[in-house]
């Protein structure tokens, strides 16, 4: 009889299963007939795997939500707890999740989901099998981040808002602004980048904790020396969908900004000019492509800096070097340069 696991499609999110061998082995072992990959560094990963799989930007949630057959989600938590946390978020907004969690072995059917290949996947693998309920009470204006580790950062739509003080993080929606509950040591600059682009819905907010990669980034060859530069202001989540072959080089704002954009960038040997000021919370191991170049603000902060280059600076070129040379020139003794591959 035909394995259940034969038609599946499996649903990948997070660079870590990736980083740790987890979706090459289960791709062997479960021969799913597609991969799916959710998430901006689960893509970089899975670009640098170089296995056969497709990659969306959407959450694990949305992309299972739009199939119409068998799938199930693979995640690698950092630890098994927040792995089993992520995966009841997911469950919540779901009929039912089959959940292959591999920091701790286990397979998760979720709220009666499809147990037929819940079993299947766990002899195959021979992980554990826990049926189990997700817990869908939420207060409309109240937002739980649970399993962070106290001293990681927190994230809101890409942000980071501060750093965790306890294992759960409480944000809550008043008076057209959010706060702080507890379990959270607020990042004022943070909280005012996310209100800036408007209150977010903080029921529906992509809300996260820790590094958003723990892997070095790989190198790739230098790309293009000519043609456009994509500008990226404090939402380095958004970098996929700016980058296209036309594109030379990011100009990227912010110190987290700068830090994602060069780990992806990196891979695809596109170089980065970055404007940072200093208050970056080590979201991703750093890397950069030949050529990049990351100036520290001296005066003001890089919000400013960066919003200036990219009003006044083209934003089309012939030569990235010749680009990095005269924006240098028009920053002057306003930053100083932290980082210079330039000929690296």
């Amino acid at each position: 009889m035909r394995s259940p696991t034969a038609d599946p499609v499996m649903v990948v999110h997070g660079p870590e299963a990736f980083d740790a061998g987890d979706v090459g082995r289960l791709i062997d072992l479960l021969s799913p007939r597609q991969v799916l990959v959710a998430g901006v560094m689960a893509r970089t990963a899975a670009e640098e795997s170089g296995l056969m799989v497709v990659c969306t930007d959407e959450r694990p949630s949305v992309v299972l939500a739009a199939l119409s057959g068998r799938a199930f989600l693979v995640n690698r938590g950092k630890t098994p707890e927040s792995g089993r946390i992520f995966g009841e978020l997911v469950a919540g907004k779901l009929p039912g999740l089959v959940h292959v969690e591999t920091s701790s072995g286990t397979v998760y059917c979720w709220n009666r989901g499809d147990v037929v290949l819940a079993e299947e996947i766990a002899r195959l693998t021979g992980y554990a099998l826990a049926p189990v309920a997700s817990d869908e009470t939420q207060r409309e204006d109240v937002r739980e981040i649970r399993g962070c580790l106290p001293g990681e950062a927190v994230f809101v739509n890409g942000i980071v808002i501060g750093t965790a003080t306890a294992e759960t993080v409480v944000l809550a929606s008043e008076d057209g602004s959010l706060r702080p509950v507890s379990g959270l040591d607020p990042k004022p600059h943070g909280f005012e980048k996310l209100l800036r682009a408007g209150l977010p819905d903080i029921r529906r907010a992509w809300c996260k904790s820790g590094a958003v990669r723990r892997a070095p980034p790989g190198r790739g060859e230098r790309a293009r020396c000519r043609g456009r530069i994509a500008v990226i202001d404090h939402c380095g989540h958004t970098l996929y969908g700016e980058l296209g072959e036309d594109v030379c080089g990011v100009l990227a704002v912010g110190d987290d900004t700068t830090a994602v954009c060069g780990h992806i960038c990196s891979h695809s040997g596109i170089p980065v000019f970055g404007v940072v000021d200093g208050d970056g919370d080590g979201i991703v191991a750093p890397g950069y492509a030949s050529g990049s170049v990351v100036v520290e603000v001296q005066i003001g902060r890089d919000d400013d800096v960066g919003q200036e280059l990219a009003a006044v600076r083209d934003l089309e070129t012939d030569s990235w070097e010749e680009w990095v040379e005269e924006t240098l020139r028009v920053l002057g003794g306003r930053v100083r340069v932290v980082i210079d591959l330039r000929g690296g």
